[in-house]
């Protein structure tokens, strides 16, 4: 078993991340790949600038947002952690305990 997994699960031990801010990075990266939640016909473009969100960092959670539209939030954070470019790992660090609020804003996918 390679120590790279082992090492990036300590890493998120040591600051303070549990699997509920990865739900909460699911959620939001849902939201971000399609703000509308889904409603057909209905197309928002939104500024993530304006929520705090670089653009690097909305385009790599935009893609993860993509890959589990359909999901569960409740991924393993390894995964999702291994699809988060450094920019992001950083944000999310920053962000981790505000990432529930997008879910008041925009409309959920569904209702866990």
């Amino acid at each position: 078993m390679s120590q790279e997994p082992k090492k990036s699960l300590q890493i998120q031990e040591i600051i303070g991340l549990k699997p509920q801010h990865f739900a909460d990075l699911i959620r939001a990266s849902q939201l971000i790949f399609d703000p509308s939640g889904g409603i057909s016909g209905r197309r928002l473009k939104v500024d993530w600038e304006s929520f705090g969100i670089p653009q690097n960092v909305a385009n790599n959670l935009k893609c993860l947002g993509e890959e589990f539209q359909y999901t569960s939030p409740y991924i393993s954070a390894e995964v999702i952690w291994n699809k988060l470019i450094p920019e992001t790992r950083i944000w999310f660090i920053e962000n981790k305990d505000k990432l529930w609020q997008f879910e008041e804003i925009f409309p959920a996918l569904d209702e866990d």
